[in-house]
């Protein structure tokens, strides 16, 4: 039985899928908003909160560890600089998954 298994699968390897996430995540900030399906959109969801949350912190090591997850510099900076301020006063749900039409 599967209860109370947080993972969404996606049908991906587990690194093809933390690569997925990782660039959806990316392509979040530096767009402000993606068009994906409701699935993986409700996979990046978390991991898109917990980026924002050490945006937030502001460290030294809350940006080294958002630079290991993103894997990329300039979203890191537009997060920590851009992102994160806007977010200061909310204490989480700073994403929205808005369901589109049928495609």
């Amino acid at each position: 039985m599967r209860h109370q298994k947080k993972t969404v699968k996606l049908g991906l390897t587990a690194a093809h899928r933390k690569s997925l996430l990782a660039n959806q995540v990316c392509s979040l900030i530096e767009h402000q908003r993606i068009k994906t399906t409701l699935a993986k959109a409700k996979a990046v969801r978390p991991l898109a909160e917990k980026m924002v949350t050490l945006g937030k912190n502001g460290s030294l090591h809350a940006r080294r560890t958002a630079l290991s997850v993103l894997r990329q510099k300039d979203a890191v900076k537009k997060l920590f600089e851009d992102i994160a301020p806007r977010s200061a006063t909310r204490k989480g749900g700073y994403t929205r998954i808005i369901k589109l039409g049928q495609r």
